[in-house]
């Protein structure tokens, strides 16, 4: 149990999805480990969020909750079960407001993102999916691309927000759909 219980939001994606960089620049600070090497994030990060980071909506701190990548290679059959154990332990904590779920604008949902994607279904989460390496896209494509993966997920427009860490575009969106899921409470 986090003590003091705060709202919480988890972060959920492929490995190399851009996660660490996105909560970094979600927060404006550098809170999660950044890596070029993907698999790292092994085990489940909590970071104590301040309400400014999310904006007017938030008028109290909430907590990330950064899941290691899912789909990594390398991963063995052991720490593949133990992801998923981890992950079904934090789709059911009782603070949970929703998931960020991080897709590379660039390619198509992978086996293992459907899989994902079932998983929130099932469990009735409320999901904002933020297309990450949004500047790696020229706007014309970024933008059809964004249409692309909106139809193929069968996700309602205000849940799909295109992101760039190193350019900040998105980010600002990501903080008001945060706060928005928040004060859903």
């Amino acid at each position: 149990m986090l003590d003091p219980p705060h709202s919480e939001v988890a972060f959920i994606g492929r490995s190399n999805v851009g996660k660490s960089s996105l909560l970094n620049a979600l927060v404006g600070q550098r809170i999660a480990k950044t890596s070029g090497t993907p698999g790292k994030t092994r085990a489940l990060n909590v970071f104590l969020v301040p309400p400014r980071a999310i904006g007017p909506a938030s008028a109290e701190p909430i907590y990330f909750l950064d899941l290691p990548g899912y789909g990594y290679a390398r991963a063995g059959k052991e720490q593949r079960a133990g992801f998923r154990r981890l992950l079904r332990y934090a789709l059911e904590r009782e603070r949970l407001r929703g998931v960020v779920w991080l897709l590379d604008i660039r390619h198509p949902p992978s086996v293992d993102d459907r899989t994902m994607q079932d998983t929130l279904v099932e469990g009735e989460t409320h999901v904002l999916a933020a297309l990450t390496k949004g500047d790696k896209l020229s706007t014309a494509r970024r933008r059809a691309r964004e249409r692309e993966l909106r139809d193929e997920l069968g996700l309602p427009e205000d849940q799909v927000i295109v992101t760039s860490a190193t350019t900040g575009e998105g980010i600002a969106d990501l903080r008001a759909a945060i706060g928005a899921l928040i004060a859903r409470e």
